[in-house]
């Protein structure tokens, strides 16, 4: 019988192991993929450290995943050997509930979460149900490719459902693994894009990304700086920290929407500055699969790129630390298959 090598986790807040196991093959309406490339990503805590509800162990973590179809299940139709692909958080759907039927795919009451559910891309092979799988560009390679499928799904698809136009200010807070492709997207888009970050240090990464302008936290005020240029359309929100939430809420411009992609466990919101311009707090989802194949191809088209620390698969407990100590410049990316 054909094996293959997998990062697991054995139990709750158990140690990474490398582990050999059976290939597997892939029942009817899921397909197998050879990994390539998989980021790791600060979700993936959620499996390390057992937190999801109802988690089976040993289980494999990864849903930035980037690889070549290998074999289909039977009753597969649109895909097939040899086609580059992604899979991403969002584990597939089930077509048919409430929530489905009514184009809410994301919110599927049957939905699979990608190395929760199953396993994941932590390992040179995985099966998935074609609904999670999106298309993957030539023009990127696998490293590239796998941190787009979270971080750069959820920033990109976030601001092009926001309801700015281009030319409208866009702020990014947060220049870290999520605000530096969110960044990026705002300027492709037409955006006049703003950085938000602590430190005068970060203002050259900032114009680099394509910001036209770059606020620090640390120094100045940055919701009386947004207000000298209007207002905000949209603050995307990619830092976890409540209190810079907080901070930026009055740089808000009429209609505008304060949209958070990062997690934080609180923050205070003004009702009185709410009611009084008809802004509003809203959080956003990353997406599902077409969302996922609409984000590699824009940014194949447009050139935005990931900043990315490498290691292979042996050295996954090293990346998976320096990933959680907030260190890494911006992804970690596990290079996997050939």
């Amino acid at each position: 019988m054909a094996t293959m090598r997998v990062a697991q986790v054995p139990g709750p807040q158990g140690a990474f192991e490398i582990v050999e196991r059976p290939i597997p093959e892939p029942g009817a309406g899921w397909v197998r993929i050879k990994v390539l490339a998989c980021g790791i990503c600060h979700s993936d805590s959620l499996t390390k450290e057992g937190s999801f509800p109802g988690i089976q162990f040993p289980r494999v973590p990864g849903h930035e995943v980037s690889g070549v179809i290998d074999a289909v299940g039977p009753g597969v139709a649109g895909w097939e050997p040899g086609q580059r692909v992604g899979v991403g958080w969002s584990g597939g759907y089930c077509g048919y509930c409430d929530y489905c039927r009514r184009g809410e795919f994301f919110a599927c009451v049957r939905g699979h979460v990608t190395g929760i559910s199953f396993d994941g891309g932590y390992g040179e092979y995985m099966v998935a149900p074609a609904s999670a799988v999106a298309l993957m560009p030539a023009e990127l390679t696998p490293v590239e490719a796998a941190p787009l499928m979270c971080a750069g799904l959820t920033t990109f698809n976030a601001l092009r459902n926001s309801g700015a136009r281009a030319g409208d200010v866009v702020a990014v807070l947060g220049l870290g693994g999520l605000g530096h492709l969110g960044v990026q997207y705002a300027a492709k888009m037409g955006f006049h894009t703003v950085g938000i970050a602590r430190g005068q240090d970060k203002e050259p990464l900032a114009r680099k990304l394509g910001a036209s302008v770059y606020i620090d936290s640390q120094a100045q005020d940055p919701a009386v700086e947004l207000l000298k240029l209007g207002g905000a359309r949209v603050i995307l929100a990619t830092a976890t920290s409540g209190e810079a939430m907080s901070a930026v809420q009055g740089g808000l411009a009429v209609n505008g929407t304060l949209l958070i992609v990062g997690v934080a466990e609180s923050l205070q919101v003004s009702p009185m500055l709410l009611v009084t311009g008809c802004r509003s707090v809203k959080g956003w989802y990353s997406g599902t699969s077409i969302d996922s194949q609409d984000t590699l191809a824009f940014s194949a088209r447009a050139g935005v790129r990931s900043m990315n620390e490498t290691f292979p698969l042996d050295r996954v407990a090293e990346a998976y630390e320096r990933m959680i100590s907030g260190k890494a410049r911006f992804r970690v990316v596990l290079t996997i298959g050939e």
